[in-house]
C-alpha cells in the first residue's frame, strides 16, 4: 500500500516537473549594469551634449528612464551598501567611505533572492561585498575589480557560462569601474576640449577641459560595455526574459560632485528595460533612492515585503500603475577618510532641496589636491585670484553656510542659495522638521556620530591597524 502511494506521488512529481521547470524559467532574470562616478547629465539620453551614448540610449528607447533617482550618500561604498541592503547608511553602518557594514548586519539582496530561488552573481568592482557571510555573491571573473586600475580589460566567457549553465533564474550585477579616476582608458583624442560644454558649476580652464576629455573617454568606454552586455543577452536568448537595469552610481570625481551633498554628487541615473512589462520610451519623475532597489528586486522575484528595510518597491512605477513613489529623498555625508570631518545632511522633494552643514564654521577640505583631479582644482584656485566669477565658484566649495536651500527646477546645479529668502522660510522649517525626524528614526546623531568615528579611525591608524 505504502509503495503504491509512493509510486503515485513520484509519478505526479514527474508529471509536474516540466511545468515547475517552465515556471522557474519564466521568472524574470535581472542584470544590473552599474557605472562608477558617472555624471548622469553627460549621457545623451539625459540631455548630454558632449557625446552620444548609443547603447545606454538604446536601453532608454526600449524602457523607462528615471529622472529623479538619488544616492543617499555620494560615495562608492555607502551607495553600494545601500543598493545591496535596502537600508540607509546610518543603519547599515557603512556611512563613511571604506567603512564596512555593522558586524550584526546579516542580510542583503543575496539572502533575499536566494530564498526565492535565484542565484546572485557579481562581476567587476566588488566594493561592499564583505563580509562574505552578509554578501555571499557568486563572484564571476570578467570585469576589472580594481576601480583605480589603469586598464579595464574584460571578457564575457565566464558571464555567458553563468547565465546559461542551468535553468535557475539569476540576478547578475555587472559593476564597471568607468568612469572612475584615473581616467586612463578610452580615447580622449576623440573629443575637442575647446568645443566641450562644461557644467555651469565649473571654472572654465584649459586644464578642466583636457581632464574632461579623459573623463568622457571613459564614459564612452562604459557605453561600449553596456552594449556588449546587452548583445550577450540577445545572443544567448536571455534578453526577452531579463530585466536590464542601468545605474549611474553617484556623481563624478570633480570639485562639487562626488564627496558632497549637492545634486552634482547625489543625482544618479536609472534605466529599466523589461520586455513585455515596461512600455518603451517612457520616463518617470518619481523620486527613487538606491535603498529602494533591493525591495524592488524582491518584488520582481515574487517575494513579500520586508518591513525592516528602509526602501520600498517601485515596481508599480515601472508598470506605470503609480506615477509617484517617495515624497522625499534624504542624504547623509561625512568627509572621513577623504579629509577632516565635515558632516552634512540633506532632504529634497521634486521641487526644492535643503542641505545642513553641521560644521559650517570650518572650511571644507578634500583630497582634490592630492589625486588626479587636483590638476583641475589647482587651475580653478589659480584663476580665482584674478576672476571674480571663478572666485565665487571655488568659494562655494570651501566656505559653506549652515543652511543651503535651492529651487531645483530653476537652479539644478545649486548656484543660488535661497536660505535667507523670506519667501521660503516656511518650507525650510518644514524640511528641518522632517529631516530631524528621519535622523532620529535612523539613530543618526549628526556631527557627533561622524566625529566619533573619525576619532576611532585616527586611533586605529596610530596603532598601525
Amino acid at each position: 500500500m505504502i509503495i503504491n502511494h509512493l509510486k503515485k506521488f513520484f509519478g505526479i512529481l514527474i508529471m509536474l516537473s516540466p511545468i515547475l521547470s517552465l515556471a522557474q524559467q519564466t521568472r524574470p532574470n535581472v542584470v544590473i549594469v552599474m557605472a562608477d562616478d558617472l555624471d548622469t547629465r553627460q549621457l545623451s539620453c539625459y540631455g548630454g551634449k558632449n557625446l552620444q551614448t548609443t547603447n545606454i540610449d538604446a536601453l532608454a528607447k526600449e524602457g523607462m528612464l528615471f529622472n529623479d533617482i538619488y544616492c543617499s550618500e555620494a560615495i562608492c561604498i555607502p551607495t553600494r551598501a545601500s543598493l545591496f541592503t535596502g537600508v540607509y547608511p546610518a543603519r547599515h553602518g557603512s556611512y563613511q567611505n571604506h567603512k564596512s557594514v555593522y558586524p550584526y548586519f546579516k542580510s542583503s539582496v543575496n539572502q533575499y533572492l536566494n530564498n526565492l530561488g535565484y542565484k546572485v552573481g557579481l562581476t567587476g568592482k566588488d566594493h561592499s561585498t564583505k563580509p562574505k557571510s552578509t554578501f555571499p555573491f557568486d563572484i564571476i571573473k570578467g570585469f576589472e575589480e580594481n576601480c583605480v586600475s589603469k586598464t579595464d580589460d574584460y571578457f564575457l566567457d565566464s558571464i555567458k557560462n553563468y547565465i546559461t549553465k542551468d535553468d535557475k533564474p539569476f540576478c547578475l550585477f555587472v559593476m564597471s569601474i568607468n568612469p572612475h579616476a584615473p581616467w586612463t582608458v578610452g580615447d580622449p583624442s576623440k573629443f575637442n576640449p575647446e568645443k566641450l560644454v562644461l557644467p555651469p558649476n565649473w571654472v572654465d580652464t584649459k586644464e578642466s577641459r583636457v581632464e574632461f576629455c579623459k573623463y568622457l573617454a571613459e564614459v564612452r568606454r562604459l557605453d561600449d560595455q553596456v552594449g556588449d552586455i546587452t548583445k550577450l543577452l540577445k545572443e544567448t536568448g536571455k534578453d526577452k526574459n531579463t530585466v536590464v537595469i542601468f545605474l549611474g552610481e553617484q556623481g563624478p570625481q570633480f570639485p562639487g560632485g562626488k564627496w558632497n551633498s549637492w545634486n552634482y554628487g547625489q543625482k544618479s541615473s536609472m534605466i529599466v528595460r523589461w520586455p513585455g512589462t515596461v512600455k518603451p520610451m517612457t520616463t518617470s519623475n518619481a523620486i527613487v533612492q538606491y535603498e529602494d532597489i533591493t525591495p524592488t528586486l524582491i518584488d520582481i522575484a515574487g517575494g513579500k515585503v520586508i518591513d525592516s528595510l528602509d526602501g520600498n518597491s517601485f515596481l508599480k512605477v515601472i508598470k506605470q500603475e503609480n506615477k509617484t513613489h517617495r515624497d522625499y529623498a534624504y542624504g547623509i555625508y561625512n568627509n572621513i577618510p577623504e579629509g577632516k570631518a565635515y558632516p552634512m545632511r540633506s532632504i529634497r522633494d521634486n521641487d526644492f532641496k535643503m542641505i545642513l552643514n553641521l560644521n559650517s564654521k570650518d572650511d571644507y577640505f578634500l583630497k582634490y589636491v592630492m589625486n588626479p583631479n587636483g590638476i583641475v582644482w589647482a587651475s580653478w584656485t589659480e584663476k580665482a585670484k584674478t576672476s571674480p566669477e571663478a572666485q565665487v565658484l571655488t568659494n562655494r566649495i570651501i566656505k559653506r553656510p549652515a543652511v543651503q536651500f535651492y529651487d531645483m527646477k530653476k537652479d539644478p546645479y545649486e548656484l543660488n542659495n535661497l536660505a535667507d529668502d523670506s519667501k521660503y522660510q516656511a518650507k525650510i522649517k518644514d524640511f528641518k522638521i522632517k529631516l530631524a525626524a528621519w535622523m532620529k528614526e535612523q539613530g543618526d546623531s549628526g556631527a557627533a556620530m561622524d566625529v566619533e568615528f573619525g576619532k576611532q579611525a585616527k586611533s586605529k591608524k596610530e596603532e598601525g591597524d
